[in-house]
């Protein structure tokens, strides 16, 4: 082994993390969740904590994580219901972070939805790797230019609905709906989420908001509002885009 004299040696460079990358932590020990707000938080992630199932879910659906760790004992709901109710509507990676060992409970987390299983006592290290892989698979690039909505072509960047020559217009919040519904294509978008990302934190019960944009944007873009075919509602969920 060689000997570096005079200057101690540096410390290997750690993976540079794509900034705003936002992290869930779901786990009702206090001493896990701050252990790993801070191991997250000094490689640069933003990290957003819970320590119930239903904490965990109202804060997906106000801050919109690019990933969550989940523990599956939660004093409230099983985490398994957890990522299950998570993947109605959203597609951030999920790695489990569980002190359950057994098959069953692993497989029972991947069917549901999840990503990955990490077991409790587990290496930090480790898990940073998991979750920078997770993070690499879901990224699924920028939304296309241009997408089609039945007859009429989308153009995004151009603020633009056009079928041929013809042209429609779309009010800001009309634009900033769909723009969300078609970054998901076929799957449901929380009516929650939609309200705070639309228009802000605690607007959650102003449901009547999207249902009076959401009847505007279908009698513009579908060929027969009342039977709609790609801006359809999921009653008492949300909405999604029917490609």
């Amino acid at each position: 082994m060689t000997e570096t004299r005079g200057r101690a040696a540096s410390p290997p460079a750690r993976p540079a993390v794509p900034k705003g990358q936002r992290v869930l932590i779901v786990d009702d020990e206090p001493a896990m969740l701050r252990a790993l707000r801070i191991s997250l938080r000094v490689r640069k992630y933003d990290v957003i904590t819970a320590s119930t199932g239903r904490q965990a879910l109202a804060e997906a659906g106000r801050r919109t994580p690019d990933a969550v760790i989940l523990d599956l004992g939660l004093p409230d709901v099983d985490g398994i219901e957890v990522i299950r109710e998570l993947r109605g509507w959203s597609r951030a990676p999920v790695i489990v972070l569980s002190g359950r060992t057994g098959p069953g409970d692993k497989i029972a987390a991947l069917d549901a939805g999840a990503d990955d299983y990490v077991t409790k006592p587990f290496s930090v290290e480790e898990l940073l790797a998991r979750l920078r892989a997770v993070l690499r698979r879901d990224d699924a690039g920028p939304l296309p230019a241009r997408v089609k909505v039945g007859r009429w072509e989308i153009d995004l960047a151009a603020h633009t609905a056009l079928d041929g020559a013809k042209a429609v217009r779309l009010t800001p919040t009309q634009w900033r709906l769909l723009e969300i519904l078609l970054r998901h294509p076929g799957q449901l978008v929380g009516t929650q989420r939609l309200l705070t990302e639309v228009w802000g934190p605690g607007y959650e019960r102003y449901t009547h908001y999207l249902r009076f944009h959401m009847a505007g944007l279908r009698r513009k873009l579908e060929i027969d509002p009342s039977r709609p075919r790609h801006l359809l509602t999921e009653p008492g969920m949300g909405y999604r885009y029917q490609p």
